[in-house]
């Protein structure tokens, strides 16, 4: 790897545990992101991260934007995209961001088909690519913004005892299951 990769990256790398593209990717988009709308890296819950696949990139902006599942300001959007939306709260229901789309460049798609090419080599060409070959960026105004988490109680599954989230929790013959005991078919209990 050497000099080229940035210090940053290379925490990413270790919270990852290797450098591949999507790192890259995710690395490179929150960097962008966080420098446009220039923020720092969230505390709590005043950023929030939408991403749209579940790859790779997702280790990174978890490390670079402080946007985590556990504190519920990074959301995943199952649409198999490489799409990243960073918004900042603001007061009220709607958010200001941008939103970041990327777009393979022509020699990474090269790359990916020639003979003894490694990931980490792929990884490092987009290091080097300007940032908007890779991304469409678009500044996002009055977006609305995802409800703040929320915790809830736990209470025990009537058959294995483990304790769950109140709303998890289905009715089956009477009894609170957790959804690995209940039977398929049977409806929430709350």
């Amino acid at each position: 790897m050497g000099k080229e990769i940035p210090v940053d990256l290379a925490h990413c790398i270790d919270f990852h545990g290797h450098l591949c593209p999507g790192l890259t990717i995710g690395y490179l988009a929150s960097k962008i992101g966080m420098k446009k709308m220039k923020w720092s890296r969230a505390d709590d819950e005043e950023l929030v991260c939408i991403v749209m696949s579940d790859g790779c990139a997702i280790d990174a902006v978890q490390y670079m934007t402080g946007c985590t599942i556990g504190k519920g300001n990074l959301i995943f959007q199952d649409y198999g995209k490489m799409v990243f939306i960073f918004l900042k709260r603001n007061r009220g229901s709607f958010a200001t961001g941008i939103r970041l789309s990327f777009q393979a460049p022509s020699n990474m798609k090269r790359m990916r088909k020639t003979k003894h090419v490694t990931k980490e080599k792929v990884a490092c060409s987009l290091l080097k690519s300007p940032v908007e070959r890779l991304f469409t960026i678009r500044k996002l105004k009055d977006y609305p913004l995802p409800v703040r988490a929320k915790i809830f109680s736990s209470r025990k599954c009537a058959l294995c005892g483990e304790l769950t989230m109140e709303p998890r929790l289905m009715i089956s013959e009477g009894k609170l299951l957790c959804q690995e005991c209940a039977p398929e078919g049977y409806s929430r209990g709350w």
